[in-house]
Formats: structure tokens, sequence, C-alpha cells
């Protein structure tokens, strides 16, 4: 058995895009902190677009067989649903390699910090987070060749 990162040398550097998706269920006590910008943290939308662009530059250090990418572009949108706050991440290079591992890890860390903040509003009684959790992470497209204008 061969093991390693794959060989991508000989690709053909084009663009590429990829976006992501997930979503974190929360109380509406939750939805109404978000939506207020009031954490006791900070404004959770801001802190977790922070997130998610750090982990979009930090993949390859957190997936041991992704390559370093060259980000020329990444995105992060913030939609209240009606049970959750769902983050969508886009991340755009020309390179060797698809970015849509980037896009995963960026969506990951948001919901993750977004997670943190809203900690002591999610709690029962009891310390424990009965309904809270982060769903649907996926990717709902990649991009290789020609941008879409």
């Amino acid at each position: 058995m061969r093991t390693g990162i794959v060989d991508v040398g000989s690709k053909e550097v084009v663009f590429r895009e990829a976006t992501a998706t997930g979503i974190l269920r929360l109380s509406q006590e939750s939805l109404e902190i978000v939506s207020k910008g009031k954490s006791i943290k900070g404004d959770v939308r801001e802190a977790s677009t922070v997130a998610a662009i750090q982990a979009v530059k930090e993949t390859s250090r957190t997936i041991p067989h992704c390559h370093p990418v060259p980000i020329e572009g990444c995105s992060v949108r913030w939609q209240i649903e009606s049970s959750g706050l769902r983050c969508t991440v886009s991340v755009r290079t020309h390179w060797t390699t698809g970015v849509e591992m980037e896009a995963l890890c960026g969506v990951s860390a948001a919901l993750l910090c977004a997670f943190d903040m809203l900690k002591s509003s999610e709690k029962d009684s009891n310390g424990q987070y009965l309904d809270t959790c982060i769903e649907e992470i996926s990717v709902l497209e990649k991009t290789k060749g020609q941008p879409h204008i």
C-alpha cells in the first residue's frame, strides 16, 4: 500500500471554486442573541466569520492530505433560519487542486465558534446541550475551469 500526499505537480493551474454550508441548531433565545449581535462574548457572526477565514487558510495544517493552496478569495455568508444559524463559505483560487476541503473547514470552524459563543444560552439546568448541534455540513458546489460571471 502506498500512502502520502497525491502528486498534483503535473496538473494544470485553473480557476477553482467551492461552496460549502452547514447549520447550527439553536434555541429561539440564541437566535435572538445572534440577530441582535449581542452575545456575552461579542458579535457571533463577526467573530465566527474570522474563524472561518482562518480555517480556510490553515486547512492543509488541519487535514493531513490537503495541499497548501494559495487562497485568492473567501466569502462567508450567514442566514438566520427558523431553527438555526446557517453558514455558507465560498473559496476561490487558481491552482492545481480544488478547494472544497477549505470551504468545509471554513464552515466547520465558523459553526464551532458560534456554538462556543452561545454556550451560556444553550445549556439546560444541568449544563447539557440537549438540542444544540451542528448538522448538514456539505459541499453545495465545486467549479473547475472558468469562473462564473
